[in-house]
């Protein structure tokens, strides 16, 4: 099965199709999207429970229970229970440095069974954790299989990709984020009905399932042909492996491309050092600035602590993780797929800033409701909190089809081949930096900030909308070996990377 298609540049064409080979390679590897989902939707379910907050958190469950002088935006305020759910990040983070080296020198393959491995284990030690140490050291290990993972997966799938298809492809690591969060978020409801209080275990080890369907997968994963040209010294190797997932034996203007970007990278030898060459400016800018962004459109509010956050607005246990399942699950999955149906036709900007928009005005709405209806004691009317209720799935659409899957598209294919792993890396690490920072202090701010949180990330949407509408420009459908095109031709990047003249020449500045 494959859909034929002819990829045009304006340097001459790649032949190529969407072959069933490509499609298969890339939803196995994407299930590294999945365990990091799940992750998200677990860690928020499980600290909403009362008997895993009496086990390993007892002063945030009796504030909860018993202390009616605390107000409702600090119930859950515990430096204790948000290093729970922030470990990972660390981990993850100083894991993506070691992932960068693993995915250039031995490939892509071996970062994404290292990480579903860890993850794997992770897992096993959280569902029987008897002590918060032991809590705290499984989620180590599930960030390093993040860290692993988020490297070298959103690689994979752009490297596979042909490139009028590739952002349809990539975001279905996003959608596998969905997928992640929405069975977290099922199983969260199911487990929490247990009586007998052990339901939080089952939630914490069934991350062993998608970490079992990663590490297996990618045991049979192939290569992609860029990593092949970019580690082995027989280019027919990676000929071989182009021809086989283009699904055409002329795939000559591709794998010259291929082969100009190898020789280039074989020439660095510290591409952490290289990638700070003005040349690379704009890469470098974009994977500080689109990780930081991202976690700073306040997604993490919802995703982390949204069960949290409906038990805030007065809604029972069982209703708020029910809330939660439906928002950051169901809507969010959806709003992923749509986003993946029409990126490759309206392209990232368009995307970026209708999204952009979305967010802006629900959280001011979330954040304007809280302020004149909830106050520090008490509870919401039912019909302020569904009106809430509706923002806030307002807001998670305009993320799961503009910054979600687009915070990891468009760092994946905006790096040549000789800082590719390096500039990946840098953008995980930023990533985790920053969620680290906001889950450590979102409930801290939330006492603090109460509504106003809403209106600080909602600042934060408009700053990012800007950022985007001046300075990135428009990635679809150019060859990823060919994407230096974009800087060059762009009104201010150009400035700092010089410009292609007439000839198809670049002139330096």
């Amino acid at each position: 099965m494959a859909v034929g298609l002819a990829i045009t540049t304006e340097k001459g064409y790649y032949n190529g199709k969407m072959t069933l080979f490509v499609v298969i390679s890339c939803m196995i590897a994407a299930t590294g999207g999945v365990i990091f989902g799940y992750d998200i939707g677990i860690s928020g379910g499980v600290t909403s429970m009362e008997p895993f907050l009496k086990k390993f958190f007892p002063e945030v469950y009796t504030k909860m229970n018993e202390d009616t002088k605390i107000s409702n935006y600090c119930k859950f305020d515990s430096q204790l229970l948000t290093s729970f759910t922030s470990s990972l990040y660390i981990a993850g983070l100083v894991a993506s440095f070691f992932a960068s080296s693993v995915t250039r020198v031995f490939g892509r393959k071996p970062s994404i069974l290292l990480g579903g491995a860890a993850f794997l284990a992770g897992s096993a030690l959280g569902g029987a954790a008897l002590n918060v140490y032991m809590l705290i050291f499984g989620r180590i290990l599930l960030g390093i299989g993040v860290g692993f993972a988020n490297q070298s997966v959103p690689l994979y799938l752009s490297e596979m990709a042909p490139p009028n298809y590739r952002g349809a492809i990539n975001i279905g690591f996003q959608l596998c984020v969905g997928i992640g969060v929405l069975s977290a978020n099922l199983i969260n409801f199911g487990t929490e009905k247990i009586k007998a209080g052990w339901g939080w275990r089952i939630s914490l080890a069934m991350a062993a399932v998608p970490a079992s369907i990663l590490t297996l997968g990618a045991l049979f994963l192939p290569e992609t042909p860029n990593s092949l040209i970019q580690n082995s010294k027989d280019p027919e190797k990676a000929k071989l492996m182009l021809q086989r997932v283009r699904g055409t034996n002329d795939v000559q203007a591709e794998l010259d491309d291929l082969i100009i970007a190898s020789s280039i990278s074989k020439t660095i030898k510290h591409p952490f050092k290289n990638i700070l060459q003005r040349k690379y400016r704009p890469q470098l800018v974009m994977a500080i600035a689109i990780p930081f962004f991202q976690q700073v459109t306040g997604i993490n509010v919802i995703s982390f602590y949204a069960p949290v956050l409906f038990r805030t607005i007065g809604l029972g246990e069982s209703a708020s993780l029910l809330s939660s399942f439906m928002i950051t699950g169901v809507l969010g999955t959806f709003s992923t797929f749509i986003s993946m149906l029409i990126v490759d036709k309206f392209g990232r900007r368009a995307l970026f800033m209708i999204g952009g928009i979305q967010m802006f005005l629900s959280q001011t709405m979330v954040g304007g409701l809280m302020a004149a209806q909830l106050g520090d004691y008490g509870g919401i009317s039912k019909g302020y909190a569904s009106l809430i209720i509706i923002f806030i799935c307002t807001y998670v659409a305009g993320f799961a089809w503009s910054w979600g899957p687009l915070g990891w598209l468009v760092p994946s294919e905006i790096f040549p081949l000789e800082i590719r792993s390096a500039g990946q890396s840098i953008t995980v690490a930023v990533g985790f930096l920053f969620t680290f920072m906001v889950a450590q202090t979102f409930l801290t701010m939330l006492c603090h900030l109460k509504s106003g949180i809403f209106f600080f990330f909602g600042g934060w949407v408009l700053v990012m909308s800007a950022f985007v509408y001046f300075l990135l420009p428009e990635t679809k459908n150019m060859p990823i070996e060919q994407m230096n095109r974009v800087w060059r031709e762009h009104w201010f990047w150009k400035r700092i990377v010089g410009e292609v003249n007439e000839d198809g020449k670049m002139e330096v500045p």
